[in-house]
């Protein structure tokens, strides 16, 4: 049976991970936080330098804390988003064990479960949340010849900035914020094309001189729960003022439909003609980085089984940062605040002889390595 003395474990001390937390502590639970890097912020630190939030700071904080340091309309950029986490996190007063990579979970016979560390750790748990996020797993899609294309392939995941692609001829594959964002900053440096299924969709990021995220927030679209957005959203939409769509219509920034395969020195494309490319950098999403739930058999292709980040398959097990979880915004800063009070009051339903303590507030952080 699990004991009184027994933590909720947060795998992940991303955006989900301190939101988790938080609400863990406001619930009256004792949560631990699983960090496998050097500090709390989870994956920003590693995404490509120039990367801007398509939210205003405004429409960007998680429970508790603004968005500070400056006009509440412009859009943060990286860094700033890391020192943002940096100060969430000292000021949580929970237990977040950095270097701390979940390698396994397992259930335990009387209820609970054993989460195994990469240094050797054994957690009992009353409860598991899985905050891991997904951008730590990027997908490549499948595709003929890639192992034999002697150019450089990545995700852009692992991109960075223009300047080593200075003169090089680039293919940037996907149709989302992303892909666009980095095409048209490589176009000054390098011949850049867009790889793409379907024509670009474009959304504007201001509409009646208001940002798109004020008309979600008082529309209420931004709560739409999944079975309805997946009717409504087809198709990825980039969030543009004009610069973007404008690249693409003035021939600045070339748009071709999707390669089919690649050759030894570049590619094929779809109306079958061959091209000789340096690079190619597929912005083609993430999938769930879950693998350590495998020895429970939650998963489904490695994929979770749930509803709304409620576990289907193990009571006391909850999922947080899942793209369109419970909504639109559920993977991104001013959304999964929602979802980790929804995941985590299932979870203080669900798990037996759980560690309870009364509600406090939140001061400061413990970092154990």
């Amino acid at each position: 049976m699990t004991t009184s003395s027994e933590p909720v474990v947060i795998v992940g001390g991303g955006q989900s991970g301190l939101s988790a937390a938080r609400a863990a502590l406001s619930a009256g639970l004792r949560p631990v936080v699983l960090e496998a890097g050097v500090e709390p912020v989870g994956s920003w630190p590693g995404y490509y330098e120039s990367l801007t939030l398509f939210s205003p700071a405004r429409y960007s904080s998680l429970p508790g804390m603004t968005f500070d340091g400056g006009d509440p309309d412009r859009y943060p950029i990286r860094d700033e988003v890391v020192a943002y986490l940096r100060r969430y996190s000292a000021s949580i007063d929970a237990e977040i064990r950095t270097g701390a990579r979940v390698t396994a979970v397992h259930p335990r016979p009387g209820g609970g479960y054993l989460v195994h560390t990469d240094s050797g750790d054994d957690i009992a748990a009353a409860g598991v949340v899985a905050a891991s996020g997904s951008f730590s797993n990027p997908y490549l899609p499948a595709l003929p010849g890639r192992d034999t294309y002697e150019g450089e392939v990545r995700h852009v995941a692992h991109y960075r900035r223009p300047e080593p692609y200075t003169g090089k001829r680039v293919l940037v594959v996907g149709a989302g914020n992303s892909a666009v964002q980095v095409a048209y900053e490589l176009a000054p440096h390098a011949r850049v094309t867009l790889a793409t299924r379907a024509p670009i969709q474009f959304m504007p990021q201001r509409i009646r001189g208001r940002d798109l995220h004020h008309w979600l927030r008082v529309t209420g679209a931004d709560l739409l729960p999944r079975a309805v957005l997946t009717r409504l959203v087809r198709h990825a939409a980039v969030l543009d003022t004009g610069v973007y769509r404008d690249a693409i219509t003035s021939g600045r920034l070339a748009r071709r439909e999707m390669l089919t395969a690649f050759t030894a020195d570049g590619v094929i494309w779809a109306d079958g003609t061959h091209e000789a490319v340096d690079a190619v950098i597929f912005a083609t999403g993430y999938r769930p980085n879950l693998d350590y739930l495998a020895p429970l058999g939650a998963l489904d292709a490695g994929m979770p089984r749930h509803v709304a980040g409620v576990s289907t398959t193990h009571r006391g097990l909850v999922y947080l940062g899942l793209e369109f979880q419970r909504s639109f915004s559920s993977n991104t800063l001013r959304g999964v605040g929602r979802d980790a009070a929804h995941v985590v009051a299932a979870l203080a339903g669900g798990v037996s002889g759980r560690s309870r303590r009364r509600p406090q507030p939140i001061k400061r952080l413990l970092v154990r390595r």
